[in-house]
Protein backbone atom coordinates (compact mmCIF):
# COMPACT_ATOMS: atom_id res chain seq x y z
CA UNK A 1 0.00 0.00 0.00
CA UNK A 2 2.90 2.36 1.09
CA UNK A 3 4.93 1.66 -2.47
CA UNK A 4 1.42 2.16 -4.22
CA UNK A 5 1.05 5.60 -2.65
CA UNK A 6 4.76 7.01 -2.98
CA UNK A 7 4.47 5.24 -6.85
CA UNK A 8 1.03 8.04 -6.93
CA UNK A 9 2.84 10.78 -5.06
CA UNK A 10 5.46 10.52 -7.89
CA UNK A 11 3.00 10.81 -11.03
CA UNK A 12 1.33 13.52 -8.99
CA UNK A 13 3.96 15.90 -8.46
CA UNK A 14 5.26 14.93 -12.23
CA UNK A 15 1.85 15.82 -13.56
CA UNK A 16 0.98 18.94 -11.79
CA UNK A 17 3.99 20.40 -12.77
CA UNK A 18 3.02 19.91 -16.55
CA UNK A 19 0.18 21.43 -15.70
CA UNK A 20 1.77 24.46 -14.07
CA UNK A 21 2.74 25.55 -17.26
CA UNK A 22 -0.70 26.44 -18.52
CA UNK A 23 -1.71 27.64 -15.33
CA UNK A 24 0.84 30.27 -15.32
CA UNK A 25 -0.06 31.47 -18.84
CA UNK A 26 -3.77 31.43 -17.72
CA UNK A 27 -2.95 33.59 -14.20
CA UNK A 28 -0.29 35.62 -15.80
CA UNK A 29 -3.48 36.87 -18.09
CA UNK A 30 -5.85 37.85 -15.15
CA UNK A 31 -2.98 39.39 -13.97
CA UNK A 32 -2.06 41.82 -16.37
CA UNK A 33 -5.50 42.13 -17.87
CA UNK A 34 -8.07 41.24 -14.96
CA UNK A 35 -10.37 38.08 -16.90
CA UNK A 36 -10.63 34.75 -16.81
CA UNK A 37 -9.25 33.42 -20.57
CA UNK A 38 -11.34 30.39 -21.09
CA UNK A 39 -9.76 29.80 -24.79
CA UNK A 40 -6.82 28.63 -23.10
CA UNK A 41 -7.71 25.07 -23.39
CA UNK A 42 -8.32 25.22 -27.31
CA UNK A 43 -4.67 27.58 -27.09
CA UNK A 44 -2.78 24.21 -25.58
CA UNK A 45 -4.38 22.44 -27.95
CA UNK A 46 -2.74 24.60 -30.81
CA UNK A 47 0.54 24.33 -28.80
CA UNK A 48 -0.11 19.86 -28.93
CA UNK A 49 -1.07 20.38 -32.84
CA UNK A 50 2.21 22.71 -33.69
CA UNK A 51 4.77 20.52 -31.64
CA UNK A 52 3.24 17.29 -33.61
CA UNK A 53 3.80 18.95 -36.47
CA UNK A 54 7.09 20.00 -36.17
CA UNK A 55 8.18 16.39 -35.07
CA UNK A 56 6.18 14.16 -37.25
CA UNK A 57 6.21 16.33 -40.15
CA UNK A 58 9.42 18.26 -39.88
CA UNK A 59 11.30 15.57 -37.80
CA UNK A 60 12.18 18.37 -35.14
CA UNK A 61 13.34 16.60 -31.74
CA UNK A 62 11.06 17.59 -28.30
CA UNK A 63 13.92 20.25 -27.18
CA UNK A 64 12.76 22.38 -31.21
CA UNK A 65 9.73 21.83 -31.29
CA UNK A 66 8.54 23.47 -28.16
CA UNK A 67 9.54 27.06 -29.54
CA UNK A 68 7.25 25.78 -32.23
CA UNK A 69 3.50 25.25 -29.87
CA UNK A 70 5.02 28.62 -28.23
CA UNK A 71 4.99 30.37 -31.38
CA UNK A 72 1.70 29.06 -32.59
CA UNK A 73 -0.07 29.37 -29.83
CA UNK A 74 0.82 32.85 -29.33
CA UNK A 75 -0.31 34.02 -32.79
CA UNK A 76 -3.60 32.13 -31.75
CA UNK A 77 -3.99 33.84 -28.58
CA UNK A 78 -3.16 37.24 -30.00
CA UNK A 79 -5.72 36.64 -33.09
CA UNK A 80 -8.23 35.75 -30.51
CA UNK A 81 -7.42 38.82 -27.83
CA UNK A 82 -8.09 41.28 -30.90
CA UNK A 83 -10.99 39.73 -32.74
CA UNK A 84 -13.02 38.44 -29.86
CA UNK A 85 -12.21 39.80 -26.43
CA UNK A 86 -10.74 43.37 -27.16
CA UNK A 87 -14.13 44.82 -28.32
CA UNK A 88 -15.89 43.97 -25.85
CA UNK A 89 -13.32 45.33 -22.83
CA UNK A 90 -16.05 48.46 -22.14
CA UNK A 91 -18.56 45.72 -21.56
CA UNK A 92 -16.70 44.10 -18.37
CA UNK A 93 -14.86 40.90 -17.32
CA UNK A 94 -17.64 39.21 -17.72
CA UNK A 95 -18.81 39.29 -21.29
CA UNK A 96 -14.84 38.78 -22.28
CA UNK A 97 -14.42 35.52 -20.45
CA UNK A 98 -17.82 34.65 -22.42
CA UNK A 99 -16.01 36.04 -25.21
CA UNK A 100 -13.05 33.81 -24.72
CA UNK A 101 -15.20 30.70 -24.21
CA UNK A 102 -16.98 30.93 -27.80
CA UNK A 103 -13.49 31.61 -29.38
CA UNK A 104 -11.81 28.88 -27.89
CA UNK A 105 -14.58 26.56 -29.38
CA UNK A 106 -14.30 28.16 -33.01
CA UNK A 107 -10.76 27.19 -32.53
CA UNK A 108 -11.26 23.47 -31.47
CA UNK A 109 -13.41 23.03 -34.22
CA UNK A 110 -11.27 24.47 -36.71
CA UNK A 111 -8.97 22.00 -35.29
CA UNK A 112 -11.23 19.36 -35.54
CA UNK A 113 -11.82 20.36 -39.56
CA UNK A 114 -8.47 20.55 -40.62
CA UNK A 115 -6.69 17.63 -38.97
CA UNK A 116 -9.85 15.23 -37.89
CA UNK A 117 -10.45 13.91 -34.49
CA UNK A 118 -8.45 11.10 -35.04
CA UNK A 119 -5.67 10.27 -31.95
CA UNK A 120 -2.16 11.17 -33.29
CA UNK A 121 1.37 10.32 -31.38
CA UNK A 122 4.65 12.25 -31.45
CA UNK A 123 7.03 10.09 -32.96
CA UNK A 124 8.99 9.18 -29.63
CA UNK A 125 10.76 5.99 -29.52
CA UNK A 126 10.21 3.37 -27.00
CA UNK A 127 12.07 2.99 -23.98
CA UNK A 128 11.71 1.11 -20.70
CA UNK A 129 10.96 2.55 -17.44
CA UNK A 130 13.27 3.37 -15.17
CA UNK A 131 12.93 1.03 -11.71
CA UNK A 132 14.04 2.26 -8.55
CA UNK A 133 13.49 -0.49 -6.43
CA UNK A 134 9.18 -0.85 -6.28
CA UNK A 135 9.03 2.60 -8.20
CA UNK A 136 8.40 2.93 -11.88
CA UNK A 137 9.47 6.17 -13.72
CA UNK A 138 9.30 6.63 -17.80
CA UNK A 139 11.95 8.30 -19.30
CA UNK A 140 9.53 10.52 -21.33
CA UNK A 141 8.11 11.62 -18.07
CA UNK A 142 11.53 12.92 -17.01
CA UNK A 143 12.22 14.59 -19.98
CA UNK A 144 8.63 16.26 -19.56
CA UNK A 145 9.13 17.31 -15.85
CA UNK A 146 12.40 18.82 -17.00
CA UNK A 147 11.13 20.69 -19.66
CA UNK A 148 8.30 22.17 -17.67
CA UNK A 149 10.48 23.07 -15.20
CA UNK A 150 12.46 24.93 -17.71
CA UNK A 151 9.52 26.70 -19.22
CA UNK A 152 8.92 27.87 -15.67
CA UNK A 153 12.45 29.02 -14.85
CA UNK A 154 12.52 30.88 -18.58
CA UNK A 155 9.50 32.45 -17.34
CA UNK A 156 10.55 33.81 -13.85
CA UNK A 157 13.78 34.96 -15.52
CA UNK A 158 11.85 37.16 -18.39
CA UNK A 159 9.51 38.54 -15.36
CA UNK A 160 12.79 39.22 -12.96
CA UNK A 161 15.22 40.64 -15.47
CA UNK A 162 13.93 42.21 -18.56
CA UNK A 163 12.48 45.54 -19.04
CA UNK A 164 9.43 44.26 -20.41
CA UNK A 165 8.30 41.28 -17.82
CA UNK A 166 9.08 44.07 -15.18
CA UNK A 167 5.92 46.01 -17.04
CA UNK A 168 3.80 43.50 -16.45
CA UNK A 169 4.47 42.94 -13.03
CA UNK A 170 4.07 46.52 -12.36
CA UNK A 171 0.77 46.77 -14.34
CA UNK A 172 -0.47 43.68 -12.43
CA UNK A 173 0.70 45.11 -8.97
CA UNK A 174 -0.72 48.58 -9.65
CA UNK A 175 -1.92 49.88 -13.03
CA UNK A 176 -2.58 53.31 -12.55
CA UNK A 177 0.83 53.80 -10.94
CA UNK A 178 2.43 51.50 -13.85
CA UNK A 179 0.82 54.65 -16.16
CA UNK A 180 2.26 57.57 -14.02
CA UNK A 181 5.66 55.58 -14.89
CA UNK A 182 5.10 55.46 -18.73
CA UNK A 183 4.34 51.47 -19.13
CA UNK A 184 2.27 51.47 -22.26
CA UNK A 185 -0.38 49.23 -21.30
CA UNK A 186 -1.72 48.19 -25.02
CA UNK A 187 2.10 46.83 -25.13
CA UNK A 188 2.11 45.39 -22.16
CA UNK A 189 -1.47 43.30 -22.54
CA UNK A 190 -0.65 42.16 -26.44
CA UNK A 191 2.97 40.68 -24.44
CA UNK A 192 1.06 39.00 -21.67
CA UNK A 193 -1.63 37.51 -23.92
CA UNK A 194 1.39 36.53 -26.44
CA UNK A 195 3.31 34.87 -23.47
CA UNK A 196 0.42 33.52 -21.64
CA UNK A 197 -1.23 31.91 -24.79
CA UNK A 198 2.28 30.52 -25.47
CA UNK A 199 2.58 28.99 -22.35
CA UNK A 200 -0.76 27.01 -22.63
CA UNK A 201 0.82 25.96 -26.60
CA UNK A 202 4.11 24.81 -24.71
CA UNK A 203 1.69 22.86 -21.99
CA UNK A 204 -0.37 21.49 -24.22
CA UNK A 205 2.39 20.07 -26.65
CA UNK A 206 3.76 18.07 -23.02
CA UNK A 207 0.35 16.99 -22.12
CA UNK A 208 0.49 15.94 -25.47
CA UNK A 209 3.57 14.24 -25.41
CA UNK A 210 2.82 11.92 -22.34
CA UNK A 211 -0.64 11.28 -23.43
CA UNK A 212 -1.41 11.71 -27.08
CA UNK A 213 -3.04 14.59 -29.38
CA UNK A 214 -7.37 14.97 -30.26
CA UNK A 215 -9.17 18.37 -30.83
CA UNK A 216 -10.53 18.00 -27.31
CA UNK A 217 -6.78 17.55 -25.55
CA UNK A 218 -6.81 21.13 -24.44
CA UNK A 219 -10.39 21.01 -23.56
CA UNK A 220 -9.92 18.51 -20.93
CA UNK A 221 -7.74 20.38 -18.97
CA UNK A 222 -9.31 23.95 -18.73
CA UNK A 223 -11.06 22.75 -15.46
CA UNK A 224 -7.93 21.14 -14.17
CA UNK A 225 -6.31 24.83 -15.42
CA UNK A 226 -8.85 27.13 -13.54
CA UNK A 227 -8.91 25.05 -10.50
CA UNK A 228 -5.13 25.20 -10.07
CA UNK A 229 -5.08 29.17 -11.23
CA UNK A 230 -7.65 29.79 -8.04
CA UNK A 231 -6.09 27.33 -5.55
CA UNK A 232 -2.80 29.05 -5.82
CA UNK A 233 -4.64 32.80 -5.86
CA UNK A 234 -5.80 34.05 -9.32
CA UNK A 235 -2.68 36.55 -10.88
CA UNK A 236 -0.48 34.69 -8.16
CA UNK A 237 2.70 33.32 -10.33
CA UNK A 238 3.98 31.34 -7.53
CA UNK A 239 0.22 30.30 -6.24
CA UNK A 240 -0.59 28.80 -10.13
CA UNK A 241 2.69 26.27 -9.56
CA UNK A 242 1.83 25.39 -6.28
CA UNK A 243 -2.34 25.03 -7.17
CA UNK A 244 -1.17 23.06 -9.87
CA UNK A 245 0.89 20.81 -7.83
CA UNK A 246 -1.57 20.08 -5.76
CA UNK A 247 -4.15 19.41 -8.57
CA UNK A 248 -1.90 16.66 -9.92
CA UNK A 249 -1.54 14.79 -6.54
CA UNK A 250 -5.18 15.71 -5.97
CA UNK A 251 -5.91 13.73 -9.32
Amino acid sequence: MTEALLQALINGVIAGTILAVPALGFTAIFAVLNYPNFAIGALATVGAYAGWVGNTVFGLPMVAALPLAFAAAAVAGLALQWVAVKPLESAGALMMAIASLAAGLVIENMLRFGFGNDLRGFDLPLLRDWRFGEYRVGPQQVQNFGLALACMALLWAFLRYSRTGRAMRAVADNRDLALLRGVDPARVAAVTVAVGAGLAGMGGMLIGLDTSVDPLVGNRLVLSIFAAAVLGGLGSIPGAVTGAIAIGLAE
